[in-house]
C-alpha cells in the first residue's frame, strides 16, 4: 500500500523524554551484550551502576526513544510494511550520565522506487540534555515495502562503498541470547516484529528478529573492545547499512579495517547481516 505522503508530512513525531540513570545505561549496555564476561573489568564498567557509569556510544539511538510512531495511523505508514534500511549516529559533545535528556525527529526526506516497489524514509532525530545542549545527532532510513507509487521524488543513486578486498585486521565474534530481542526493547522500541511470532510470520520471517539497532549496539561493542580499548570517548561517528535480519541467538561477527570500514556477518549462515560500515575514531590516551 502506498504510503500516504500528505499524513506522513504533517505528522509530528512525538517528542521523546527520557531520565537518565545508572540503572538506565546499564540496561542498555546489558541488552546489547555487554558484560557477558564478567571478569572483564572495561565490561564491567558499562553494566555495573556502581561503576562510573560509562555510556556506551550507541545508547544515543536508544535515548528518549520516541516509540514506534509509524504504527500511529495518522502517520500514513502501513507499521507492518516497514524495515530498517541504514543509520548513522555522530557524537557531538559529552553524553549524559544523568538528567533529562530528549529527543526531537523530524522527516527530512521521503523517496518513491515506483508503484508496487517501496519508499524510502529519512528522518533526523537531535539528542539535547536539559540544558539544551545537543550532544548527539541521529539519521535514519526506513525502507517501506510497496510503499512507493505515492507520486514522489524518485530514489537517488547513491553509491555503496564495499568492503576492502584484503583480509580485515581485526575479526569479533560476540553471541547473542534467544532472549536479546525481548531484553532490547524494553528500551524503548516496542515493535511486534521483534517479540510476536505471529507478527513476524506476517511478514515472511520464520521468528522474531533482532532490532537493527541490537545489531548495531553489538557492532559498536566490537569495534570499542578491536579499536578503542573501550574507550567509549574515542568514538564519534559510526554509520551503516542493514542488509539482513539477525536471529536472537545467533553469533554475530564483526569484521573491521583500520581505515574505518567494517561489516558483519553470521558465520553459521555465511550471511552478511551489516555493510557499507564506517567509523570515526579519535586517538585517546591511557587512563
Amino acid at each position: 500500500m502506498p504510503i500516504d505522503i500528505e499524513k506522513l508530512m504533517s505528522f509530528e513525531i512525538p517528542v521523546g523524554r527520557q531520565v537518565v540513570t545508572p540503572e538506565a545505561i546499564a540496561l542498555y549496555a546489558l541488552s546489547v551484550g555487554v558484560g557477558r564476561d564478567p571478569l572483564d573489568r572495561n565490561q564491567l564498567a558499562y553494566v555495573d551502576p556502581l561503576r562510573g557509569p560509562v555510556v556506551m556510544p550507541s545508547m544515543v539511538l536508544t535515548m528518549a526513544h520516541p516509540g514506534f510512531w509509524m504504527a500511529d495511523p495518522r502517520s500514513g505508514v502501513d507499521p507492518e510494511a516497514v524495515l530498517h534500511a541504514s543509520q548513522s549516529f555522530t557524537i557531538l559533545g559529552e553524553l549524559p550520565r544523568s538528567g533529562v535528556v530528549e529527543s526531537r525527529s523530524r522527516v527530512t526526506e521521503v523517496f518513491d522506487k515506483g508503484a508496487g516497489s517501496a519508499a524510502l524514509i529519512g528522518t533526523t532525530t537531535d539528542l539535547r540534555d536539559e540544558t539544551g545542549r545537543i550532544f548527539a545527532r541521529l539519521e535514519r532510513v526506513t525502507f517501506v515495502r510497496n510503499g512507493g507509487g505515492f507520486g514522489g521524488q524518485a530514489t537517488p543513486a547513491r553509491a555503496r562503498e564495499a568492503a576492502p578486498d584484503t583480509a580485515p585486521d581485526h575479526v569479533v565474534d560476540l553471541a547473542t541470547d534467544p532472549f536479546q530481542a525481548l531484553l532490547y526493547r524494553l528500551n524503548g522500541d516496542l515493535n511486534p516484529l521483534h517479540s510476536d511470532p505471529a507478527a513476524a510470520a506476517r511478514v515472511g520471517f520464520a521468528a522474531p528478529i533482532l532490532h537493527g539497532l541490537c545489531t548495531m549496539g553489538v557492532v559498536t561493542h566490537a569495534i570499542l573492545a578491536a579499536r578503542a580499548r573501550y574507550r567509549s570517548q574515542a568514538l564519534r561517528s559510526l554509520s551503516l547499512r542493514f542488509v539482513s535480519p539477525v536471529f536472537p541467538g545467533e553469533t554475530i561477527r564483526t569484521e573491521i579495517w583500520n581505515d574505518g570500514r567494517f561489516r558483519a556477518l553470521i558465520p553459521a549462515r555465511e550471511t552478511v547481516v551489516v555493510d557499507g560500515g564506517s567509523v570515526e575514531l579519535l586517538e585517546v590516551g591511557d587512563d
